[in-house]
């Protein structure tokens, strides 16, 4: 470990350093190997091309070509992929422009209103705050390093062996705390569901999707989904209009 071990010896390479240069020197390094098999999965695919194009009288080169691209191709993006999985935790990208887009993109055109960085003056502050026919949602977000596994056992969810009480705790402050404010003001009776988006680890369920303690953990790319399929309200466009003013007014912008 680099942190040190009585059974490993130190190595001065990496004392001070942080996991995210760690995780960038190790990717690095590993640069030379990935192209190596990055080879081979392309001769491997003109192989394959130009043995099925003899079989099916199609042209070998151009056959052969095509396959090998493909299989490199192929290996490239799933490598730049799982690279950039890490970028928001590496700080490469912020997470809540990357949640923000795609909130935007998926809900904004079935009438929801998708806004950002919001907070109640003294209270509450939140990345993303939506309205719409099915109901409110907050969305915070978090980057967490790319071995970190969460999950849910039970009713708890855990992030890698650490309860994730204290995180559901203070989103479901700020939903409630959205929520008295929005309908004290407008008159609607609401409830708030919190939603955290996070980046970088890996969530333990198929659907990249999970809900313990009052919170729901999901990948952001998921979240347009999850809120379509699971509304908490059933709002009017009237009532929809009225919330979205009534938060943009009242709602201080924190950028």
């Amino acid at each position: 470990m680099p942190n040190g071990s009585i059974y490993v010896p130190r190595d001065d390479k990496f004392t001070g350093s942080s996991p995210q240069n760690l995780y960038l020197t190790f990717w690095l390094a590993g640069r030379k190997n990935r192209l190596r098999l990055r080879a081979a999965y392309a001769v491997a695919g003109l192989i394959a091309g130009s043995l099925l194009a003899g079989r099916f009288g199609w042209n070998v080169v151009v056959t052969g070509l095509l396959f090998g691209a493909l299989a490199g191709g192929t290996d490239a993006f799933i490598a730049w992929r799982s690279h950039e999985r890490t970028a928001v935790w590496r700080g490469k990208r912020r997470g809540e422009v990357r949640t923000g887009r795609i909130l935007r993109v998926m809900l904004r055109r079935r009438g929801y209103h998708v806004m950002d960085g919001r907070a109640v003056p003294g209270k509450a502050s939140v990345d993303h705050l939506i309205i719409g026919p099915g109901g409110l949602w907050i969305v915070d977000n978090e980057a967490y390093s790319p071995d970190t596994i969460v999950a849910k056992h039970g009713k708890r969810l855990f992030f890698d062996e650490k309860y994730g009480t204290s995180v559901a705790k203070g989103l479901i402050g700020a939903a409630g705390d959205l929520a008295e404010v929005l309908s004290k003001e407008t008159g609607i009776p609401v409830t708030i569901t919190p939603v955290l988006a996070l980046h970088g680890c890996t969530i333990a369920n198929r659907a990249g999707v999970v809900s313990g303690e009052g919170l729901t953990v999901a990948y952001p790319r998921r979240i347009p989904g999850f809120i379509r399929r699971n509304p908490t309200a059933e709002l009017t466009a009237e009532q929809v209009e009225l919330l979205g003013r009534t938060a943009a007014r009242i709602l201080r912008r924190m950028r």
